[in-house]
Formats: C-alpha cells, sequence, structure tokens
C-alpha cells in the first residue's frame, strides 16, 4: 500500500521527490517490512496476551509429557494470531500488491492460520485435546496446498513459472514434474499438472506439520523459524536477481524478488513473537502460528523453486518429524520405542537436559543447517 502510494503514484507523479525513489528496492522495502513486522509484534504483544486471558484460553498439557510441564498449564495460546497479523500487514504495507506471488504467500500462511484456529478453537472451547481430527485437517491442508498449486500452474502458462524439480549439487539435472505427452489435450491439460501439484502439496503439508510437531518447548519452534526465514529471505532475493541468480546458477524467476517482502516480514514477526515466548514463555504461538509458519516457509520454498533444499533450511523441523515417524514405526513393527519420547525435544528432556539447553543447543542446529543449505548454493 505504502508502495503504491509513495513510489508508483506520489515518485511517478513528481519526480523531484527523488528521495521517494528509494522504495522501488525491493532490499529497502524488505528491510522496512521487517523492522514493522518486528515493532507490531512487540507492541501488539502484551495486548493480545491480556486479551487471550481475559477469553481464558490457555493451554492444555500432554498428560504423558515430561511432568515439569503441567506448571505451564494455563499459559495464554493462539499466539500465533500475532504473528499471522504481523506478517500481513507489513506485507500489505511494503509489497507489490499487483504481484502474483505477494497473494500466493499471503493466501498460504492465512490459509494454513485458519486451519490452525479451527483446530485450536476446537481444542479450547469443546475441551477435546486433540482438535481436528487429523484425516480433517490433513484433507483441509491438501485442499489449500492444490488450490495454490493450480495458481503457480497458472503462472506456469503465463511464463511466470517453472514446474521442473531443482536438485542442489546437479546442475544439469532438472526432471519435470509434468506429463508433457498430455498437455496438447485440453481435456486432459491439468491431469498433466498432478504430479507437480502432488509433490508441491507433500512439501507445504509436510513443513507445516513438521514445524507443528516442533512446536512443544519454548521458544523451540519460533527461534528455528526466525533462522530458516531468514535464509529463505536470502534465496527469494537472489532468485528474483538475474546477475545473482545466473553468477549462482539458479533458476531466475523475475517476479518472484518481490516475496522478498513477505520473507522478511515474516523473519520480523517471529523474532518479535519470540520476544514473548522465550522461556518462560507469556503465550504459545497454538496451532494456528505453528500451521501458518509451516505452511509459509514451505510455500516459499515451493515459489523460489528450493524444495529439496528446503530439506537443509528446516534440518531441525525434519529430524523432528522424522523422529515421530521412527517411534510410531517402531513400536508398530516391533513393540519398542527408539526415543524415550518423541518429538525428539523430549528425548533430550528426559535425558536430564534441561529446557532451555534444549532449546539453544537446536537454535544451534537449526542455524548450521541454514548456513549449510547456503553455502550449497554455488555447489553446482
Amino acid at each position: 500500500m505504502l508502495y503504491h502510494l509513495l513510489f508508483e503514484w506520489l515518485y511517478r507523479s513528481h519526480p523531484s521527490y527523488s528521495v521517494l525513489n528509494v522504495f522501488q528496492y525491493n532490499t529497502f522495502r524488505t528491510a522496512c517490512a521487517s523492522l514493522t513486522a518486528l515493532a507490531l509484534g512487540l507492541i501488539m504483544g502484551p495486548w493480545l496476551i491480556q486479551r487471550l486471558r481475559l477469553f481464558q484460553i490457555g493451554q492444555q498439557i500432554r498428560e504423558e509429557g515430561p511432568l515439569h510441564h503441567q506448571a505451564k498449564a494455563g499459559t495464554p495460546t493462539m499466539g500465533g494470531i500475532l504473528i499471522v497479523i504481523s506478517t500481513v500487514l507489513p506485507t500489505f504495507l511494503w509489497a507489490d500488491l499487483t504481484n502474483a506471488y505477494t497473494w500466493i504467500l499471503l493466501v498460504s500462511i492465512v490459509g494454513f492460520g485458519a486451519i490452525g484456529f479451527a483446530d485450536d478453537y476446537i481444542k479450547i472451547v469443546r475441551r477435546r485435546s486433540l482438535g481436528l481430527t487429523g484425516r480433517m485437517k490433513l484433507v483441509l491442508q491438501f485442499s489449500l496446498s492444490f488450490g495454490i498449486g493450480l495458481a503457480l500452474v497458472w503462472l506456469s502458462a503465463a511464463g511466470q513459472y517453472k514446474t521442473n524439480l531443482i536438485f542442489p549439487f546437479f546442475k544439469n539435472f532438472t526432471p519435470s514434474l509434468v506429463i508433457e505427452g498430455l498437455l496438447g489435450s485440453p481435456d486432459l491439460y491439468l491431469v498433466a499438472f498432478l504430479p507437480f501439484l502432488l509433490f508441491i502439496s507433500i512439501v507445504m503439508v509436510g513443513s507445516s506439520n513438521t514445524v507443528n510437531l516442533t512446536d512443544g518447548l519454548d521458544g523451540l519452534a519460533i527461534g528455528c523459524v526466525v533462522i530458516a526465514s531468514g535464509a529463505l529471505t536470502v534465496l527469494t532475493y537472489l532468485t528474483g536477481h538475474g546477475r545473482f541468480a545466473s553468477y549462482l546458477d539458479i533458476q531466475h524467476l523475475p517476479q518472484v524478488s518481490e516475496a522478498t517482502i513477505f520473507c522478511g516480514a515474516l523473519a520480523g514477526a517471529a523474532l518479535g513473537f519470540l520476544w514473548y515466548n522465550c522461556h518462560p514463555a507469556e503465550v504459545f504461538m497454538g496451532d494456528v502460528g505453528s500451521l501458518a509458519l509451516g505452511g509459509a516457509l514451505g510455500t516459499t520454498a515451493v515459489v523460489i523453486k528450493q524444495e529439496i533444499l528446503l530439506v537443509a533450511i528446516g534440518g531441525v523441523f525434519v529430524v523432528e518429524g522424522l523422529s515421530v515417524m521412527i517411534q510410531v514405526a517402531s513400536f508398530k513393527l516391533r513393540g519398542k520405542r527408539v526415543f524415550k519420547m518423541a518429538p525428539l525435544h523430549h528425548h533430550f528432556e528426559l535425558l536430564g537436559w534441561n529446557e532451555t539447553k534444549v532449546v539453544v543447543r537446536f537454535w544451534i542446529m537449526s542455524l548450521i543447517f541454514a548456513l549449510f543449505s547456503l553455502t550449497m548454493l554455488k555447489l553446482r
């Protein structure tokens, strides 16, 4: 909105206001969006926490978890609303709202957030600790992901997006996710994109749910999101910049550069929420926050064609998700557990690590994963 007002309208109408020329640069607007999101989070945080307490929206704690977690029962939850608002509003203010990628990312974070909101609402209002059924949650997540995928198919037809898969380390290995033989038939045109739609839906839904699984300790998930979103901000900028994309030999998508503003806002919003979520947490994000954040990270990776690299960027989330899968599979097949408790952060708690030590060490690992993913760009 400010971009259109100050640059598109005021600067173009009055070129003598040369200082307004700075609003055309993505780097400047990304920094502004990030700082705006951070400020919104810090300012609105106390008000939202007070409102959540007023409405008695408190967290229910799993009985089978570590005993010291029971002291957290009643801590306000659904604080992820703050993250979504602090991301969406700065994006509206500083991004080009005529850009399709801006809207795809906004729909993603709001859509996944709405699914998480419904889940939290059922848990709190109906006092059903499991919220939405697993099947219903997956149906909603995959439906949203398919819708986003259809928008990308439309952009692909317009020449603004490519549906092939990019692999780190392999320069010329870019397999197509489209059944080329069906593209010539109008009746089967969308069928040709089913492999692509299925793949990116798995990426987005998987990312959303692994962040959700990681959200079990004060500041753990949101700290890792700050790091992952920072790495994605850099990758998004490089993807949209012709010279850098050519030098690094990554796919260049000019229109994607505008998504950098969203990524910057996401990082700022996450940092603002961490202020209130660090140990001892004053508020929990709930599913409305974790599903929204994971969905936004996954969608960003899909948009910039770094779906495979997302495994490294969100390495902590992947490990947490795998620990649950391994635990469940081992118990069903062998009747034995591999970990003392899953997700993995609870395993380390039961080994005797205190909560802060687990969180900080997981942050360190997240930073290592993110730096490793950035160093992989040139290794092709």
